[in-house]
């Protein structure tokens, strides 16, 4: 009987679940005509937004919960890129449908709503005493005021979708803010930033088409970043390159649109420049994994990892719990959207991911044994290790389905593909050299 009842349970499921994420082969393909579809999850999470930024609305926020979540992951999963270059765009769908399911959780949840940092209530702010400072070396951001009080409650909704890092709010408490090193004058402040993203953008562009020069890995179809007809040194020096190629793309990435916004907030809806502190604190001279993680490495998602698995470890097994919920949350955050590809499900991201939690901990038992935090030069090594050579097999899970050769730039965008590789190739013409050969050597 209780196989039976496991068996209509399971069934039941099953079906529920292909509700919202139906088979590859049953979705609807993406067109010029219903392409508008795929912002409508915005409007019930910007109508989540304004009701966690007013009082006594704990109630409506959770009946609306369910709403958020099956629409987000109802359209982005169910409409689906066809064209194989494009399939890079079925991964991104399902990363919005996460984070907007992760946004629409965290304002449902706290009853109060959520709260900036000198606030008893939404919109009510404390009184009695000074505001504490948020972060390591700056004092809360300075934000803006709506243009007009009819747009209030939309900047309000905004404001609280927007805030990833959680600066001037509760929520971001003890996040540590990079030290800035731009004037904080307006013109000057633009100027270093626009700087900033045409550098983030040429290294992009250039790491992005390196990456499609590799036979395979390059294409949409993807392939291993381990190729077994290279000599053992070559094979790994290949793999390695591409892995440090992928993780630089990343961060060239989140650069690159943190100053589009920045510049765009800055410039035409005259925000503050103090409210845009860099979002990366130069993570590659990390000297051991807790710097790196909680400190260099970008904080944007942060919040989203504690409510896929930070908050609910901490109940069962306080900070060891939070430790090993955030990243087993932060695995399955990068995973799942994946299967959107319609590539399956593979366990080496989240295993990846939840192995920094064990490695975390090492660097503790270093300390209580030895006295001595790990740090310094070979901090930094083990740092390397950790991230690069044990990373490897997450970046080839990626490229084995197809990231490496997603259109992310379009050609004529590209001055890698226009200029750079041509004139790369036209030099090693002469001597009968592949430009791949010539980057990773002889075989």
């Amino acid at each position: 009987m209780w196989l039976r009842i496991y068996h209509k349970c399971h069934c039941i499921l099953h079906d529920v679940f292909r509700v919202f994420v139906p088979e590859p082969r049953e979705r609807t393909p993406v067109t010029g005509i219903n392409i508008l579809y795929l912002l409508f999850p915005f409007l019930p999470l910007i109508y989540m937004g304004y009701l966690a930024r007013r009082p006594d609305t704990f109630t409506l926020r959770l009946l609306l919960l369910p709403l958020v979540v099956a629409v987000a992951v109802g359209i982005y999963f169910r409409f689906m890129w066809t064209e194989p270059h494009h399939n890079i765009y079925n991964w991104g769908q399902g990363l919005l449908a996460e984070a907007i399911s992760a946004k629409a959780i965290d304002f449902a949840w706290r009853k109060e709503g959520m709260l900036k940092i000198d606030e008893v209530q939404p919109g009510v702010t404390k009184k009695s005493h000074a505001v504490k400072a948020n972060g390591d070396v700056h004092t809360q951001p300075a934000t803006s005021d709506p243009a007009t009080s009819s747009l209030a409650w939309l900047y309000d909704a905004l404001e609280v979708i927007l805030s990833n890092r959680g600066l001037g709010w509760k929520f971001g408490m003890g996040i540590h803010v990079p030290r800035e090193e731009r004037s904080l004058k307006r013109n000057s402040f633009l100027f270093a930033t626009f700087i900033s993203f045409v550098g983030s953008y040429m290294i992009f562009d250039l790491l992005e088409s390196l990456i499609k020069l590799v036979p395979g890995v390059g294409t949409p179809h993807g392939g291993t970043i381990f190729k077994a007809e290279l000599p053992f040194f070559y094979r790994y020096a290949l793999s390695t390159a591409i892995h440090v190629a992928t993780g630089s793309c990343i961060l060239a990435a989140f650069q690159l649109f943190y100053d589009f916004i920045t510049i765009f907030a800055v410039l035409l809806l005259g925000s503050s420049p103090s409210a845009w502190p860099p979002v990366l604190d130069h993570p590659w001279q990390s000297d051991s994994l807790h710097i790196f993680w909680s400190k260099r490495w970008h904080q944007i998602l942060r919040e989203i990892f504690f409510v896929f698995g930070g908050f609910f470890g901490k109940s069962i097994a306080g900070k060891f719990g939070l430790l090993f919920g955030t990243f087993i949350g932060s695995g399955l955050y990068h995973e799942l959207p994946a299967y959107a590809l319609g590539r399956g499900f593979d366990t080496i991201v989240p295993l990846f991911f939840a192995l920094q939690a064990p490695l975390l901990l090492c660097e503790k038992v270093w300390y209580k044994y030895t006295g001595y935090r790990v740090s310094g030069l070979y901090g930094r090594l083990w740092v390397y290790f950790c991230i690069i050579i044990l990373g490897q097999p997450l970046s080839n899970s990626w490229h084995m389905r197809g990231l490496g050769g997603g259109l992310m730039l379009p050609p004529s965008l590209s001055p890698a593909r226009q200029f750079i590789i041509p004139s790369i190739r036209y030099f090693l013409n002469g001597t009968g050299t592949d430009i791949l050969e010539f980057i990773v050597g002889s075989t």
